[in-house]
């Protein structure tokens, strides 16, 4: 077994931190999961060592398809979350879009873990510059195909992550970014 690790356990904490610094009254996270990803529970018991540290409670919507997405979102407004923490992965991915409108709509920021969701429009990710991950998978895949035995090439972790900051929806949002985040954020749209 080989590839690339995403830092998913090692991160979740962090963007519950960030999240908290950008919108400082929150105290309900929503967590949006695909249940189907392989490293949710992991991710899930992380995240609620995380949010229990700062104080913070979390509700839990297993999504894994377009209509439990649909329910989720209407339970996340009808219970009145602060924010949405979605747990990056291709379903999640998927849904940016959809996500980013109820966020604006409903005013209840979202943070990811993958660039591309804040390019989507919503509040801010923190996490692997996945296109760097998927470049590093390709060459394992040539690797692969080229012989090499993938039990003999180590698992990596990314080399760099990123906090990407959606400017235009914090001021949608009626967010103001605080200083001490802009001045460490790699990208801000």
């Amino acid at each position: 077994m080989t590839g690339i690790s995403l830092f998913t356990l090692d991160l979740v904490g962090k963007r519950l931190e960030l999240l908290k610094q950008a919108v400082p009254n929150a105290k309900r996270i929503a967590l949006v999961v695909n249940p189907q990803h392989p490293g949710e529970r992991l991710e899930l018991a992380a995240a609620k060592d995380a949010a229990q540290r700062l104080g913070l409670t979390v509700s839990y919507f297993p999504v894994a398809s377009e209509t439990e997405l649909d329910a989720a979102l209407a339970n996340i407004e009808r219970e009145r979350d602060d924010a949405i923490l979605a747990f990056a992965d291709g379903f999640t991915l998927q849904f940016a879009g959809r996500i980013a409108e109820f966020s604006k709509r409903t005013r209840i920021p979202a943070i990811d873990g993958w660039e591309p969701f804040a390019r989507a429009g919503n509040l801010m990710t923190y996490g692997p510059v996945i296109d760097d991950v998927y470049r590093r998978l390709a060459e394992y895949v040539d690797r692969i195909r080229k012989g090499a035995r993938a039990g003999d090439l180590p698992v990596e972790r990314p080399t760099a992550v990123e906090l990407v900051v959606n400017e235009t929806a914090a001021k949608s949002l009626g967010i103001t970014i605080p200083p001490v985040l802009r001045s460490v954020a790699n990208k801000v749209i």
